[in-house]
């Protein structure tokens, strides 16, 4: 089972208006927490996270690390502007988002790199030579 976001909100709700499916639905979504899909790889000498982010560019993450906690934000602001004779309209939309990641002793953090393609964030994480996986060998009796 998955843990889920609990509030104190929808359950008040439910108790004026009833447990009904579309609404118990309606609200989960309105009350869930916008953050970026994430994927999580390992491989036999690394990690990679990869993290879905369409709209944004390189120079809108922020990554740090800090006592084997990886730590990738975001904040972007829109504005647009419009005039028109008197009228005048602006929109503006605000959205930011912050993941953390526990890293394990066996990482090099000092090679962590981050690069950004078609709206997709990409962190490679070294393993240390002694955390990757070694071949079998046979072991001579003496």
């Amino acid at each position: 089972m998955l843990p889920m976001l609990r509030t104190t909100w929808p359950s008040l709700v439910g108790e004026f208006l009833g447990n009904d499916y579309f609404l118990s639905e309606f609200l989960n979504e309105c009350t869930a927490i916008n953050a970026p899909a994430v994927n999580i790889i390992e491989g036999k000498d690394d990690y990679r996270i990869e993290i879905a982010a369409p709209g944004l560019e390189k120079k809108d993450f922020v990554i740090n690390l800090n006592n084997n906690v990886l730590t990738i934000s975001s904040e972007k602001e829109n504005t647009k502007e419009e005039t028109e004779g008197k009228v005048m309209c602006r929109e503006f939309s605000f959205s930011s988002f912050k993941r953390s990641f526990t890293l394990p002793n066996t990482v090099d953090a000092d090679k962590i790199v981050a690069s950004h393609k078609e709206g997709i964030l990409y962190i490679t994480i070294p393993k240390r030579e002694e955390a990757k996986v070694k071949p079998a060998r046979q072991i001579a009796v003496a």
